[in-house]
């Protein structure tokens, strides 16, 4: 049974907050690796969404319930994680974490995480510090282990602000042991130097061998 990582997707979805992940999963972390993952989007109910850039996503699951087969489960920022719809998804991240998944989240899907309490014990980051509390609230009391980077990964949570979607992607791959360490920061570094930089740091290193 081929494993699934859950994309979870709402109305205005930001479009390339999971760009690098979802082909990284399913098609390989390297050109000619073969992929780990397949790669499955999930909606409150069900049916398609429209990203920010309004793109049409269909959808393979509803919040009903978390599939058996679910390897990890990513939730993709946007706009509407304040929304009713969005509270669905809460119970599918709980159960996630109870199954002990990795979970990933960035932007403003991690505020959602910290307005249920699932940031409370981990290390993580996110748009500020400051807005964690303010979406959180009462049930928001990890301040303490807030880290000011791009992304932080501790044990199977993953977290990103906005801009951080390639640093998500690598600590996601990561946390889902995609492929290996050697492989996925040779990715990483592939998309955030560019195309010549990274042949130019790989013709250094056969040169220095």
């Amino acid at each position: 049974m081929t494993k699934e990582v859950i994309f979870i997707l709402l109305n205005d979805f930001a479009d390339w907050e999971g760009a690098f992940l979802a082909p990284a999963l399913r098609g390989g972390v390297m050109p000619g690796k073969p992929g780990s993952y397949d790669v499955k989007y999930l909606t409150p109910d069900g049916r398609p969404v429209r990203s920010l850039g309004g793109m049409q996503a269909s959808a393979d699951y509803d919040a009903s319930a978390l599939p058996e087969r679910c390897a990890g489960l990513i939730l993709v920022g946007g706009m509407s994680w304040r929304t009713p719809e969005a509270e669905t998804i809460a119970p599918l991240v709980a159960e996630a974490r109870r199954r002990g998944l990795p979970v990933g989240a960035i932007c403003n899907a991690v505020s959602f995480l910290a307005a249920h309490g699932f940031l409370n014990e981990v290390r993580h980051t996110g748009n500020t510090v400051e807005m964690l509390r303010e979406w959180g609230g009462d049930e928001y009391t990890g301040a303490a282990h807030y880290v000011e980077q791009e992304a932080v990964r501790d044990g199977a949570t993953v977290t990103a602000n906005g801009s951080g979607f390639l640093e998500f992607t690598r600590e996601c791959l990561l946390a889902l042991r995609a492929d290996e360490e050697e492989a996925i920061e040779a990715s990483y570094r592939f998309n955030k130097e560019g195309f010549q930089a990274f042949m130019k740091r790989a013709a250094a290193a056969r040169r220095a061998e």
